[in-house]
């Protein structure tokens, strides 16, 4: 697709005027999401310009600018996005714009930390991608549904162009058929918001050649926003995220430091390798490669699903969740990592968090509460890490079990007698804490119920075994003409060069994570 520059200052003029009308056709409240990268910062610049143009008594809606902030954001950039959403807080009161900003997160109990840490989801891929709903979507239809409950309708501005992608570009026209009024789309998952994209017939050069040309209403230098794509990978950014079939971000230099859409993280790469004052983010970029490293990936997880559930394909289980010898291993080096590049960042970034207190405390409370880990090592590891005492006032911990019977229950499962027996001492700290848990009269309904649910989760010796068991209550299936796993049963097989059966790394009939 041509790169050839379209817009003119008649074309802008003209777009502006479009903006206004729409702007004063109603009383519905726009919200413009805002990454900070140059496709959102231009449509965020020419809504400002046509407001500034309206007469102040015209100025009567408001219009909300969005930031999502994934917690796991490129820092260059989340530092560019959040000083940029600053200028504009200053810039609005005084000029008497009705722009009020908002930064979105993910709820702490459920951030790309917790969920691959605490809950020891694998890490997103293109069949099993998890994050995109929970860090970004979420966050944005929590946010607009709440204005759709006070208004009964909002418009979603945003800074999608069809010369993005073949596959943007017939999103938008499919959903162009769907118009209920003029430049407005319907959004396909969230009913009563309608989609405004002014800047959908734009090429990448357009977008340069009006932010050059158009100083930044808020007064944050675009030249500067310029200086952030230079000597990088394509400049993609990864725009507000409002429903799954949206692209990944994977290749978006305004994207989760943490990606592993992609094999390798290219814009993070040229960032550093193109500046030398971004080499303190080396290590980050290494413990990405580290923990989204596939090669190795099933070996690092359990056999069966979090509850315990079989399943798998081609004579092969599926594994489930990471161990917890990995979880444990990964939340101390994110840790170390995080001291590593305070000591190197330059002062503005001394403070940084990679993981926050909450989710660290929310990753406890899972690994203890969900996972039964009375050892409750979280506080150790931080504290080995730091130097510093772990703070979470909120906890209240078991008075019976504690790390030091932790440790005389783990010698005992280890005994020889017991070699083989790979699960033992899981069940056995599992049943313990269940029981300490209920360890009340008031408490005891359903006691046998959990008991005999932790049993079925660990009963198998090791997973040679729970394979044997899932194969012979296949066969047993098959044979009785009940309904059977027939993707289970079927052999590897190499044909042509090209192996079937070979790929066992996640599951990839579903991307359902509940149940992981």
């Amino acid at each position: 697709m041509s790169n050839q520059t379209t817009i003119t200052k008649e074309t802008i003029e003209r777009l502006k005027e479009t903006i206004c009308e729409l702007y004063l056709s109603d009383d519905i409240p726009w919200v413009i999401g805002y990454s900070g990268g140059k496709d959102s910062t231009a449509t965020l610049q020419l809504v400002w310009m046509a407001l500034a143009d309206l007469p102040e008594i015209l100025r009567r809606k408001d219009v909300h600018v969005i930031n999502t902030d994934t917690l796991v954001e490129s820092p260059v950039v989340s530092k560019w996005a959040r000083t940029s959403l600053e200028y504009m807080d200053r810039a609005a009161a005084e000029q008497n714009i009705p722009i009020k900003t908002h930064i979105l997160h993910p709820a702490y109990d459920n951030t790309f930390w917790v969920n691959l840490l605490g809950r020891g989801y694998p890490f997103p891929r293109k069949k099993f991608r998890w994050c995109t709903d929970r860090l970004k979507i979420e966050p944005v239809n929590t946010f607009i549904k709440n204005k759709i409950a006070e208004h009964g309708e909002v418009i979603l501005v945003i800074g999608t162009r069809k010369a993005e992608s073949e596959n943007r570009r017939r999103h938008m026209e499919y959903y162009e058929t769907k118009r209920v009024r003029e430049l407005l789309s319907p959004n396909p998952t969230l009913a009563n918001e309608l989609v405004f994209s002014p800047l959908e017939e734009w090429m990448d050069d357009d977008v340069w050649l009006f932010l050059m040309q158009y100083r930044n209403p808020w007064g944050y230098s675009n030249n500067k926003l310029l200086t952030l794509y230079r000597g990088a990978t394509k400049d993609n950014e990864c725009p507000i995220m409002y429903e799954k079939d949206l692209p990944t971000c994977g290749k978006s230099r305004f994207g989760c430091w943490v990606c592993t859409m992609v094999e390798r993280d290219k814009s993070m790469e040229a960032m550093i390798t193109n500046d030398d004052e971004k080499a303190w983010m080396s290590p980050m970029l290494e413990f990405r490669d580290e923990f989204g490293n596939e090669e190795g990936d099933r070996e690092r997880r359990l056999f069966r699903r979090k509850q315990g559930h079989l399943s798998g394909s081609y004579q092969r289980l599926y594994h489930g969740p990471y161990n917890r010898e990995t979880r444990h291993a990964w939340l101390k080096r994110l840790l170390e990592v995080q001291e590593e590049v305070r000591e190197m960042s330059p002062d503005e970034f001394s403070d940084i968090e990679l993981i926050s207190i909450p989710e660290l405390q929310a990753i406890r409370r899972i690994w203890v509460e969900d996972y039964h880990e009375f050892e409750d090592v979280l506080p150790d590891i931080y504290y080995e890490v730091t130097g510093k005492k772990f703070y979470d006032p909120t906890w209240i911990s078991s008075p019976v079990f504690q790390k030091e019977e932790w440790n005389v229950l783990e010698d005992i499962c280890k005994r020889d007698e017991y070699s083989g027996e790979e699960l033992l001492f899981e069940m056995a700290y599992s049943l313990i804490d269940i029981e300490n848990h209920k360890n009340n009269q008031n408490q005891r309904a359903g006691l046998l119920e959990d008991l005999e649910a932790e049993i079925r989760k660990t009963f198998y010796k090791n997973e040679e075994d729970a394979l044997t068991y899932y194969t012979n209550k296949m066969n047993r299936k098959k044979e009785l003409g009940g309904k059977y796993n027939e993707k289970f049963m079927q052999s590897y097989v190499k044909e042509e060069g090209v192996e079937y059966g070979s790929n066992y790394s996640y599951d990839t009939d579903s991307e359902e994570v509940v149940d992981i």
